[in-house]
């Protein structure tokens, strides 16, 4: 008898104990999410940089800037340039922005742990994938591919603006793709039949991806800017696509004495591509011209334009060359943490598929 009523009486702790849990665990997930909303709504935007007013928040925004981090990165003398305010005005906000951000180092793990934001967007071929560390281009980085006319770069890059709307667990990054023609290249009719290969509807896959026609290198540049707008706006952009990079500056800037004039300008245009994928989470393609080296005897004599400027500011290198019965050879050829490979791939109207090497 005295036993069932101690074993009773244990139940009635562990019912009540077990309530009592419950509520805290609710009472501190509320808490959880008010101080989570809080940070949120705190978070410092420029008009709250001291000394900063709504003229000079206006002039920065009309330069691109939207974000204390686009601002905080910045020289004074290139800030004065872009938004046109005196240097030392310029030099006040940067270091003001710079503390807000609180601008540093940080340890390994911490790093690594921020890398976990990155996103993957597949490139519809497992091969290529595989070849890029198993899961496609990622977010906050540039990803070349050069080859020869007719090579397939265009047809990768159709593809990938069509990938990118896909939800994450199938490989997409569930965004919209910013395509910046400057060669007159981009084909809807192809990027409906890629469409069609998802069963997505065309013409929404069509309308999440913003194309704009570059006709000279200022206007290629000027692009940059408005992809900052876009993003202000609320537009979800994950990728950005120029095909190709260097179209307009080789045709502009032809000539050995016009060579260090290009380099100059194209290495800024890299800089400011590089600080988009980082400054916003998303991810860069671009295709690039080849030349011959006419002074190489034996091996491929195939380079890519604009020589250790594009080769450094890059983050994943590929070689795109055509192969036997109209196959494509897609070879890696720089990356910071993959080994070198090659893997072969086939262009068809539904878009790229693998071929078993």
């Amino acid at each position: 008898m005295v036993e069932d009523i101690q074993e009773k009486n244990a139940e009635v702790v562990k019912v009540e104990t077990e309530k009592e849990e419950k509520v805290i665990k609710k009472v501190v997930k509320k808490k959880t999410k008010k101080v989570v909303k809080k940070k949120e709504e705190k978070a410092p935007k420029l008009i709250d940089l001291p000394g900063v007013g709504p003229g000079a928040v206006a002039k920065l925004e009309a330069a691109g800037i939207f974000e204390l981090m686009g601002l905080a990165v910045l020289g004074p003398s290139e800030l004065s340039e872009l938004a046109g305010m005196g240097e030392a005005v310029a030099r006040k906000a940067i270091q003001a922005a710079r503390q807000m951000m609180n601008l540093g180092f940080t340890d390994g793990f911490s790093f690594a742990e921020k890398r976990k934001e990155i996103d993957y967007i597949t490139t519809g071929s497992k091969n290529i994938d595989d070849l890029l560390g198993g899961k496609g281009i990622e977010t906050k980085s540039i990803t070349e591919a050069f080859g020869a006319y007719g090579s397939g770069k265009t047809q990768l890059a159709l593809s990938l603006a069509v990938n990118v709307q896909l939800p994450k667990e199938q490989g997409g990054a569930n965004g919209k793709a910013v395509y910046i023609d400057t060669e007159g290249t981009f084909r809807p009719e192809r990027i409906r039949q890629f469409a069609e290969k998802y069963d997505a509807n065309p013409d929404k896959v069509l309308k999440n991806i913003l194309v704009a026609r570059a006709f000279n290198s200022d206007h290629q540049m000027l692009l940059l800017d408005k992809v900052s707008e876009l993003i202000k706006d609320g537009e979800p952009i994950k990728l950005i696509i120029v095909d190709s990079l260097t179209a307009h500056f080789r045709a502009e800037f032809s000539g050995r004495g016009m060579l260090a004039d290009r380099q100059q300008r194209l290495n800024r245009y890299l800089h400011q591509l590089s600080k988009l994928a980082e400054q916003f989470n998303l991810a860069v393609y671009v295709t690039n011209q080849v030349m011959s080296n006419p002074a190489q005897m034996f091996g491929d004599p195939t380079q890519a334009i604009g020589g250790n400027i594009v080769g450094h500011a890059c983050t994943f290198r590929m070689y795109i060359r055509r192969g036997k019965k109209d196959s494509r050879v897609v070879k890696l050829i720089d990356s910071p943490n993959l080994p070198d490979g090659e893997t072969v791939v086939m262009i068809e109207t539904e878009g790229l598929r693998d071929v078993a090497v």
